[in-house]
């Protein structure tokens, strides 16, 4: 919000001498992020003076009109000078700035010589001095300004102090100069004028122009005011183009710039209407499907049906609050117009404006609150200052349509504000301060608080101790350091997660951290099946945008969305993995009531309230495309495949600390993965999670590239790792034995690596595939899968009779549980 000191000054009786940095400081107490406290004055250096002009003598052979001039400028000669414009005679009085000078944006002022002549300095138009957009011409200065060799900064205004300040989205009300100018009234106990106190005419039987609210729920009140026969042409006055140039708004037309100019002022946001282009009365409803807009960026907007939109008989006209459409805005040659000023709901109005990414001035007002009184204040305004700048005639009947809700009185505690804030607050000086703030306040142990209708964020006594304390001076509060505690570092669970991120991160993984919320086309879109639990998500109130509605029920929508973006930014070989929380609601669970914020809920209230707290697992999701190896004149590359989808599982869960002889993998059909290219990864025979190639539906869903692979575990169904005691190492040789043993094709070959590990006992130190051989001689349906044993005793060197003893054993457990034989026996 960009206003300026004499704009304020105009609504509180600020202290005559206030500096930047009172007033900056004024402005944090009260809650206000201030972004800068500019003296307009500075903007440009050097003299600026009143000057008049003696002579002009018009120069020709140029491709533009050019004149010459000489000035006086106080001085003891006149100065020459060169000027382009011509809506200046002989005797006026202009704005020079002289050599040695700078202009806003770095332009500095020399004398020098142009079209054949010496200049000495520059006859300034308003545009030159940033006080408006106007180009047409310069300063002509009326007759009553200073002599020649006055500073000219007071006399055009260059002596103002611009604010700007960052508004927090709870305090909508400050985004006006009538909302900052009580602010500074209640801090520094001064009296305060409210620019909105005026009388406005009322409602009238007649209406100017037949309007019907269909949605009161969108809008809850609607006023319109009609003015018919202004002057197209009039511009608007020096003092509105300069406020509103000062708050970063250009300068449009005179009709648009008054609604603008009293957004600023009033805080309400307000539409104009080409009278004469509306056909038939106005309805004011939600948008049908596939309805379409043109809005006035000329850009063709299909609705949503949750949209606000006023319409006429041909359809759509403004998309409401947010922005205006083609068909209806005002033109250069308008002469009647029809103006509106309304209140709508602000949740619908923040959801269009982000559905459609159209963030107006007006639609950033709409979603932090509006004052609903407002409205016909701000007409009348409006017709005040349009009929005295371009004539016209009011017509003297007023629309409006009022379904707006008092605010509901809020029960405080006295006691309550001294309790939570730390400070001795008497009830008395409770009831000041919310007084101040604009608040109704009776009682005297109990207040009964009304908050003011520009005060939507007072809902709770919790509001309003913030306000007793914002009021009451944050500064006075003592800073209290909380107790140090003795702590323990990271948990056992965090300590996991970090291991397992270094682990991935080593193999060449990339860590991504992504939103949680997905679009609801998610679960199709993985390809879950009907009954698939995974479906069920928490859907959110108020979610950051509409297309994303949904709390995510597993990691691998938000990273595939993560590798999509990397690959579409050329990157051909990525390997990602992000380790987060998924949600899982409970179904059958119902909503406790809401619980108040005066006392400390009991522990029954508590577990109420936790049973409808959905669950949130911590989750690994690992995804993987393009070459794991990258060629070069080493040779070539190597795809990535299921495999190492798989063996990154196996990476996790070993740096998780559990050892290999308790990890299992095994093929399984498990959505989104390729039915035929997915495997189940266990700990103690539990599943923990799935890793694989993904299903080709799912990689078209998501533009994918062929054979891209995944994996993804659930981290706290992984157990504990167990306490490590290092073994001693043994000192004494191994003994090494193979083994092929042959046994039917569908036996996985870990469950076969899990039973040799088994019966081999205590002497084996490990077990390793080597190879796998099928061939028509082994018998259909059968191959051979052959294994390196390792036998190592920690005291003594082993004997071959042992050694051959724990190998036969380790064979005979294969042949009981799956019909192995020793290939070649």
């Amino acid at each position: 919000m960009k206003t300026t000191l004499s704009w304020l000054r105009e609504y509180v009786e600020l202290p005559a001498g206030i500096t930047a940095s009172e007033l900056d400081t004024a402005l944090t107490n009260l809650g206000m992020e201030v972004e800068s406290i500019v003296d307009q004055s500075a903007t440009v250096l050097g003299d600026l003076v009143v000057g008049r002009v003696l002579t002009i003598e018009e120069l020709t052979g140029f491709k533009k009109p050019i004149r010459f001039c000489t000035v006086d400028v106080g001085r003891d000669a006149p100065q020459e000078i060169v000027c382009g414009a011509r809506n200046f005679a002989e005797g006026d009085l202009v704005v020079v700035i002289l050599p040695g000078g700078e202009l806003p944006g770095g332009f500095r002022i020399g004398a020098r010589k142009t079209y054949g002549r010496n200049s000495n300095g520059m006859i300034c138009s308003a545009a030159e001095l940033g006080l408006s957009g106007d180009h047409s011409g310069i300063i002509v200065l009326p007759a009553g300004a200073p002599a020649p060799g006055t500073d000219a900064r007071p006399v055009v205004g260059l002596d103002d102090v611009l604010i700007d300040v960052e508004i927090t989205p709870d305090r909508g009300y400050e985004m006006s100069v009538r909302g900052i100018a009580r602010e500074l009234a209640t801090y520094f106990a001064v009296g305060y004028t409210d620019p909105a106190s005026g009388a406005a005419p009322g409602a009238t039987a007649d209406v100017p122009h037949p309007v019907v609210v269909e949605d009161t729920v969108g809008c809850d009140r609607f006023a319109a005011r009609v003015v018919r026969g202004i002057d197209p042409s009039a511009q608007s006055p020096e003092w509105m183009q300069r406020r509103l140039i000062a708050a970063g708004i250009r300068a449009i037309s005179l009709p648009v710039d008054i609604t603008n100019y009293l957004m600023l002022e009033y805080g309400q946001p307000m539409h104009v209407f080409d009278l004469d282009r509306l056909r038939g009365g106005l309805v004011v409803r939600r948008a049908q499907p596939a309805e379409k807009l043109t809005t006035l960026d000329g850009v063709a907007r299909e609705l949503d049906a949750e949209d606000m939109v006023i319409c006429d008989e041909t359809g759509p006209i403004s998309l409401a609050a947010v922005m205006g459409g083609e068909t209806s805005e005002w033109q250069q040659g308008t002469v009647n117009v029809l103006l509106e000023a309304a209140h709508w709901d602000p949740v619908m109005v923040g959801r269009t404006a982000r559905r459609h990414k159209l963030f107006s001035e007006a639609a950033k007002r709409w979603e932090r609150g509006v004052d609903p009184q407002l409205p016909l204040v701000a007409l009348q305004r409006a017709v005040e200052i349009l009929t005295t700048h371009a004539g016209g005639t009011v017509d003297d009947r007023v629309l409006d349509i009022d379904h707006v809700v008092a605010p509901s009185p809020i029960t405080l505690p006295a006691s309550l504000p001294s309790r939570l804030i730390g400070l001795d607050y008497p009830a008395d000086r409770v009831a000041e301060l919310l007084a101040r703030v604009g608040c109704q306040v009776t009682g005297e142990d109990e207040l009964t608080v009304t908050p003011p209708s520009w005060r939507p964020d007072l809902l709770a006594p919790i509001d309003l101790v913030e306000e007793v304390a914002r009021l009451g001076g944050y500064n006075d509060i003592p800073s209290v350091l909380p107790p140090a505690g003795s702590s323990n570092g990271l948990t056992p669970a965090q300590r996991q997660r970090r291991s397992i991120g270094r682990a991935l991160a080593e193999n060449g993984y990339v860590e991504v951290l992504s939103y949680p919320f997905v679009a609801p086309g998610t679960a199709d879109a993985l390809g879950l099946a009907a009954n698939d639990p995974r479906r069920s998500a928490v859907r959110l109130t108020n979610p950051l945008s509409e297309e994303e509605p949904l709390l995510r029920t597993s990691l691998l929508a938000p990273l595939l969305g993560t590798l999509k973006r990397n690959l579409g930014r050329g990157r051909r070989d990525v390997a990602l993995f992000e380790t987060g929380t998924v949600f899982l609601p409970h179904l059958t669970a119902t909503a406790p009531p809401a619980l108040g914020v005066d006392r400390r809920p009991t522990d029954e209230e508590w577990a109420a309230a936790n049973t409808i707290v959905p669950e949130q697992p911590w989750h690994l999701a690992v995804v993987l495309t393009g070459d794991l190896d990258p060629a070069g004149w080493w040779g070539d590359g190597r795809a990535a495949g299921w495999a190492d989808a798989i063996e990154a599982a196996r990476v996790a869960v070993a740096a998780a600390g559990i050892p290999a002889s308790r990890v299992g993998v095994r093929a399984a059909e498990h959505a989104p993965w390729h039915p035929g290219r997915c495997a189940e990864i266990l700990v103690d025979g539990n599943v923990i999670g799935h890793a694989g190639e993904l299903h080709p539906s799912v990689l078209a869903a998501f533009d994918l590239p062929k054979r891209t692979s995944a994996a993804e575990l659930d981290l706290d169904a992984i157990p504990a790792a167990p306490v490590i005691d290092a073994p001693r190492i043994s000192t004494f040789p191994a003994a090494l034995i193979d083994v092929a043993l042959v046994l039917d094709r569908t036996v996985p070959a870990g469950d076969v690596h899990a039973a040799l590990a088994e019966g081999a006992g205590e002497l084996l130190e490990s077990v390793a595939l080597f190879d796998v051989y099928e061939s028509e001689q082994l018998g259909e349906g059968k191959r051979s899968l052959a294994y390196k044993l390792t036998f190592r005793a920690p005291d003594r060197t082993l004997t071959s009779e042992e050694t051959i003893a724990a190998r036969d054993a380790a064979v005979a457990l294969t042949a009981s549980r799956f019909g192995a034989t020793l290939r070649g026996a």
